[in-house]
């Protein structure tokens, strides 16, 4: 009796199930253009938009007190001569941030370009591509896409018939892995294949990719997307592209870069990003490691780098160059017309085949570390790390599915690191997302004419990034006359304030509202993101001083946490999630938990679900480090849990500094205060392990070089101002170093504020130096994503770093 109740319990919450399923997946074209039914918005609209103020986790800068009413209304007749007046202004602010045509086309627009216009003679025409093989798809009924719809029997969600068989990790390209499947988020896995091609019945006329030409946006749509992603598939497949070797893509982002990696996974390969400012060792090293058959690449100089080592990589079979032709004809080197003409060869069916065997839990894409600590590794990720990360992972952030609201994003970001490739690539392709490219020049001034062209809904930088925007703003605000500055600063103010005591509140006050119409809207169209309503960070911390400058703009930053090996996101802020200086919460199905806490809930951090990675190609030992028997994956990271499960991170375990002492001393918190007390200073290191005290190299903000992006000479205008604060005429930074009295005992002075705040005598700075250049990628100082190479600048410093040291002896 107790069994067919149970039994006719389970058909009831199947049925149901089901029933759920199938009305929440209603296409657009059902529901008469207007997007999901109610149970969908529900979902998508949940969440907790209140953030107690006591749980912030922060310190409230002076003249700010707990609890400040967050509708307190001035007088209006005390504000009526500031109304009158700023209405009277012409605030120019805003037009000096960027110099773009008035005549600008935006990329916005909802239809796409019918073909694939304005390439060069390498690159293929969309009507070339289209005149393939219909005759088969159309005997079958399939009238959107004609190929690649799973058939009767083929279920391609299905993990390997032999699960018993398989370990939590492993380091073979061909391997497989047992998925972490959480109870309360138990989503079936599937291939990149059924995620794109789901994703074609409901975007395949909403516009995927936005590349300008001829400065002209034009577009390509999520079928057309497909079908070049399926006719470079095949071309990877007559070049000779073998199962569970590699394409390793060496270029900046672009429609190319797009379908070259969705085309190898179809193909049975995988995707293997190089970063283009990689020397031609660093690209044999990975193109060696993956066993890439195929090297596609952007440009003559990046063609240039494969060809010197062409001679040590024994798996390359061809190169295919898609941005400019080669110098001459050269064997086994193809345009990318040649590439995708080779396609033709290769019937439909032999790549249906393929795609048809794909699995889950096989791997179809490498990422590698930048080697701060050593040999890059290849970090492997299968088809569900992909997947479920793209859907999960985004949902988490708040994306939104196109038939709600197309999101706009901007890719300018490497494609070779996991946070841009799953923000950019695959979060795009799962919910129907517009990615518009950036022109390679994008950080060194670009950026901001491409996000005013754009205007992206959401968006996503490195701290570097953001606080290249600040200093620019900054620089203009400086530049701008007396009463322009004021009102600035006055709107800024005000605004934070009211960010900071209250930032779960939509009632917003007078002042504040008045900011914000007048000046900050203005800020942010100029910088693009008048549309914006998501802005993220990741890849490195960032500073207080930045996070609030944003707020003072009425931009909220929010941060996501994870690692390659976490395929991204392990934790996320968004909008229903947010507060400062966190990173977020978990997302749906992972897991975490500190280990060796401390007095203060500090440990480290070890994650767990269906973002841990397969293992690190070919390493074995550094596979078993990373990953315990019980599949938590230990990241070295610290980080302490409030009580509602926000996560902050303090620190790396490997960066945390342990005096002779003994006292554990974590860098991080000392160089962003130091940072914070003195805005000439750029790049702050701390160093003391095994030092009988702890000393300090500073660098000063400079200027880059347009065209390199180098750090110069020449003083920003906010270190310029501070100079003359303090009483020194200096411009440039070889001006001061060892010269300008002033400046040194104005740092001084601040390094002392620093100590006098420490918590103990050992974490006091004693000596510290001014270095000639600022930390850059170029001088090996600064990883790919602007991370700090702390060996690296030991190393190089090592003279200076003596120094401090030989000196106490004597």
């Amino acid at each position: 009796m107790v069994f067919r109740l149970l039994q006719t319990l389970e058909r009831v919450v199947l049925f149901g199930a089901l029933t759920f399923c199938l009305v929440g997946s209603v296409p657009s074209r059902f529901t008469g253009g207007q997007g999901k039914p109610d149970t969908l918005k529900e979902i998508w609209s949940s969440g907790d938009l209140t953030v107690p103020l006591s749980n912030l986790g922060r310190q409230i800068p002076a003249g700010i007190k707990e609890g400040t009413e967050c509708l307190g209304l001035p007088s209006f007749l005390q504000l009526f001569p500031l109304i009158f007046f700023a209405a009277s202004l012409n605030f120019a602010l805003p037009s000096r941030l960027s110099q773009t045509s008035s005549s600008r086309q935006s990329p916005s627009l909802p239809q796409p370009t019918p073909a694939y216009p304005c390439l060069p003679a390498s690159r293929p025409s969309i009507q070339g591509i289209f005149s393939t093989r219909r005759a088969a798809s159309s005997a079958q009924g399939r009238t959107r896409v004609p190929w690649g719809k799973p058939q009767a029997g083929v279920i391609q969600a299905v993990v390997s018939p032999h699960p018993a068989e398989e370990a939590l990790w492993t380091t073979r390209a061909d391997g497989r892995v047992r998925l972490r499947i959480d109870p309360s988020c138990p989503q079936l896995p599937y291939t990149v294949h059924r995620m794109f091609y789901e994703a074609l019945d409901k975007y395949g006329d909403f516009s995927a990719l936005g590349f300008k030409c001829q400065d002209k946006w034009e577009h390509i749509s999520y079928s057309q997307y497909y079908l070049l992603a399926r006719r470079a598939a095949k071309g990877f497949l007559k070049l000779g592209l073998e199962r569970a070797h590699s394409v390793a893509i060496l270029g900046f982002n672009s429609p190319e870069w797009f379908f070259s990696a969705v085309g190898t996974v179809f193909a049975g390969g995988i995707v293997t990003g190089i970063y283009t400012t990689s020397s031609p060792e660093a690209c044999q090293y990975i193109a060696y490691d993956c066993c890439a058959n195929v090297i596609m690449v952007d440009t003559q100089k990046q063609l240039e780098k494969i060809l010197k080592v062409w001679k040590q990589l024994p798996h390359l079979k061809a190169v295919v160059i898609y941005k400019e032709p080669p110098p001459n004809k050269m064997a086994n080197v193809y345009t990318m017309e040649e590439f995708m003409e080779l396609g033709n060869e290769v019937p439909e069916e032999a790549l249906d085949a393929i795609i048809d065997t794909q699995q889950p839990n096989q791997c179809c894409v490498l990422v590698y570390t930048s080697g701060t600590t050593g040999n890059p590794k290849g970090v492997m990720l299968s088809q569900d790390n992909i997947t479920w990360t793209a859907r999960y992972g985004s949902q988490a952030g708040d994306i939104r599915p196109a038939e709600v609201q197309q999101e706009v994003v901007v890719s300018y970001l490497p494609l070779s690191h996991i946070a841009a490739q799953i923000y950019d690539l695959w979060t795009g392709i799962q919910w129907g997302a517009q990615v518009c490219f950036a022109e390679p020049d994008a950080l060194k001034g670009s950026l901001v004419n491409t996000l005013r062209e754009v205007e992206p809904t959401s968006h996503m930088g490195v701290p570097r990034v953001w606080e290249k925007i600040m200093e620019r703003i900054q620089e203009v605000a400086a530049q701008s006359g007396f009463i322009r500055r004021k009102m600035l600063l006055w709107a800024m103010s005000v605004t934070l304030e009211q960010n900071l005591t209250c930032p779960g509140s939509d009632l917003k006050p007078f002042t504040t509202r008045l900011a914000d119409y007048l000046v900050l809207a203005k800020v942010r169209q100029a910088l693009g993101f008048a549309k914006c309503q998501k802005n993220f960070y990741g890849a490195a911390p960032m500073t207080a001083e930045t996070q609030h400058f944003f707020l003072g703009l009425n931009i909220r930053l929010y941060a996501g946490y994870g690692l390659s090996e976490t395929s991204g996101p392990h934790f996320m802020s968004s909008p229903c999630n947010y507060r400062l200086y966190s990173s977020g919460k978990l997302v749906p199905g992972c897991r975490v938990k500190l280990v060796n806490q401390d007095t203060e809930g500090i440990g480290e951090i070890c994650l767990w679900g269906r973002t841990i990675f397969m293992g690190y190609l070919n390493m074995e030992d550094k596979t078993c480090e990373a990953i315990d028997e019980e599949g938590w994956l230990h990241t070295g990271d610290a980080g302490r849990l409030d009580a509602d499960g926000f996560l902050y991170i303090t620190g790396r375990l490997k960066e945390l500094i342990i005096t002779a002492g003994g006292e554990n001393v974590p860098p991080v918190p000392i160089e962003e205060a130091v940072k914070m007390e003195l805005p000439i200073i750029s790049n702050a290191m701390l160093i003391g392990d095994q030092r009988k005290f702890l000393s300090m190299l500073l660098t000063l903000k400079c200027t880059l070089d347009p065209d390199t992006s180098d750090p110069t000479d020449n003083l920003t205008e906010q270190a310029v101002e501070f100079c003359q604060r303090v009483g020194s005429r200096a411009t440039t930074v070889s001006e001061i170093v060892g010269k300008d009295e002033a400046v040194y005992q104005a740092i001084e002075e601040g390094i002392r504020r620093v100590n006098m705040n420490a918590a103990a005598r050992p974490y006091h700075i004693q000596k510290w130096a001014i270095l000639e250049r600022d930390f850059s990628i170029s001088g090996g100082e600064l990883g790919p994503t602007m991370k700090l190479k702390r060996l690296t600048v030991l190393e190089k410093y090592k003279d200076i770093i003596d120094s401090f040291y030989r000196e106490q002896k004597m």
